[in-house]
């Protein structure tokens, strides 16, 4: 069974809503979107305090090239446009709007019948591209990247195929797991056109073998597309990473930076954002919802919902029972990379694929300890980096040493603070550093 060659850990899974079926969450009694909801130039509001909006309205129109638009997942009316505080604490642009029942756009297709390539022979791959771009279809995994931005490689990149990342990789998460139970069809349609869009014959994908029904599902459905392969991995993180899940697949390394994953031949697009590509493209449906796991040792009701952009998290966390009284924090994503959050009266997004609730006990860190030189760091990381020595070198504001040794191929996986029996704050002085050498190369490119 195959993996990705280098480093790698083995954090303990806890899916623990894996047999929950997707349920629908309520509508929120308001809901705030932010321009803030993607990788790139921010969206830029369209509308006004007043106006009245329906789901599937346009609130905020993409900021560039690299940007989306954000659409409205609620009807009722805007009560301001203004900044407001974001899961990550920052004031930011955005529209609210206060919910008035469930009107939809007239435009959008709400059956649940399945739309082929075979119903819709004019769609071709420049049509395909721009329906994308105009739903404002991002990365689901978390990255929210522009998706229309990645299926245009730059000029003189080909693409040879494209991988759908249905690892799932992150402890807790299951969110990727349920929607191919559930809607593996859709999921299939949505990978041809992926590969439609792209100009390739040749589509993969890749999902660790603890998900055996979801493997088996999609080897079953994929049977009458001789030209997807299903490939079960072994489980081992982070191979939900795109550089990682290319090694797996198709057995390519994604040179260091300025290399991009398509020197590789690869398109990689999660599996839900093939999902939303089908609603945007088959059904005329704007990116408005998304699937969210919501879990956590002592949540009365771990879930997967399927919530609206814009509603409150506290609002899904109560609806699976309520914050324990043993909450030691809460994590937007996963325990890997995920952020604590300060509060959940902040928004979901786009990029909001799960809210762990940590039992105080688990959300505490360990007090660090001297480095013993014990190089597990090194044998995690993925990268091949020597995450101790860029620690230190980051501790040391040692920029032009820490960008020499490679500093900005870290994935921010967390393999190496997780590993390290000194629980020393590796990853926390590593994002410091990357980000400040990121910003001199900006700098300097700018001169």
């Amino acid at each position: 069974m195959k993996t990705f060659k280098i480093g790698g850990v083995h954090p303990q899974e806890n899916k623990l809503s894996a047999a929950s079926p997707i349920r629908e969450a309520a509508l929120p009694k308001q809901a705030v979107f932010s321009m803030f909801q993607h990788i790139g130039a921010p969206a830029k509001p369209v509308v006004k305090k007043g106006d009245v909006v329906k789901v599937g309205t346009l609130l905020g129109e993409a900021g560039g090239f690299v940007s989306a638009p954000v659409y409205s997942s609620v009807s009722g009316k805007v009560n301001k446009v203004d900044a407001v505080i974001d899961a990550s604490g920052t004031r930011r642009m955005a529209v609210v709007v206060d919910v008035e029942g469930d009107e939809w756009e007239e435009s959008i297709d709400r059956s649940t019948e399945l739309v082929t390539l075979a119903d819709r022979p004019e769609l071709d791959g420049k049509t395909i591209v721009e329906k994308i771009k105009n739903a404002g279809i991002v990365g689901m995994g978390g990255a929210t990247f522009p998706t229309h931005v990645k299926l245009c490689p730059p000029p003189g990149k080909v693409a040879e195929c494209v991988i759908v990342n249905a690892v799932e990789c992150e402890p807790y998460l299951t969110a990727d797991h349920r929607l191919m139970l559930e809607h593996a069809d859709e999921v299939l349609m949505g990978l041809q056109l992926v590969m439609k869009a792209v100009g390739v014959t040749k589509g993969y994908i890749g999902i660790e073998n603890n998900k055996p029904d979801a493997i088996s599902l999609m080897k079953e459905r994929a049977a009458k597309y001789p030209e997807i392969e299903v490939v079960p991995l072994k489980v081992k993180y982070p191979q939900g990473g795109e550089k990682q899940l290319i090694d797996a697949v198709i057995g390519r390394q994604v040179p260091a930076p300025p290399a991009l994953p398509i020197d590789t031949g690869a398109i990689v697009q999660n599996v839900g954002t093939c999902f939303a590509v089908y609603q945007a493209v088959m059904k005329n449906k704007p990116l408005i919802d998304r699937i969210i796991t919501v879990t956590g040792k002592s949540l009365a009701q771990p879930s997967n919902l399927l919530a609206r952009l814009g509603t409150p998290f506290q609002q899904l966390v109560d609806e699976c029972g309520g914050l324990p009284e043993d909450t030691g924090k809460v994590i937007g994503g996963g325990p890997m990379m995920g952020k604590a959050l300060l509060n959940l009266d902040v928004p979901m997004t786009k990029g909001s694929s799960g809210l762990l609730i940590m039992k105080e006990d688990e959300a505490r860190r360990s007090e660090p300890e001297p480095c013993i030189r014990c190089a597990k760091c090194v044998s995690a990381c993925p990268m091949g980096l020597e995450p101790y020595f860029l620690s230190k070198l980051s501790a040391q504001a040692d920029w032009e040493t820490a960008e020499n040794e490679d500093i900005v191929s870290c994935i921010e996986c967390g393999s190496c603070q997780f590993t390290c029996p000194s629980h020393r704050p590796l990853l926390d002085y590593i994002r410091l550093g990357k980000s400040t050498v990121m910003g001199i190369i900006r700098s300097r490119a700018a001169k």
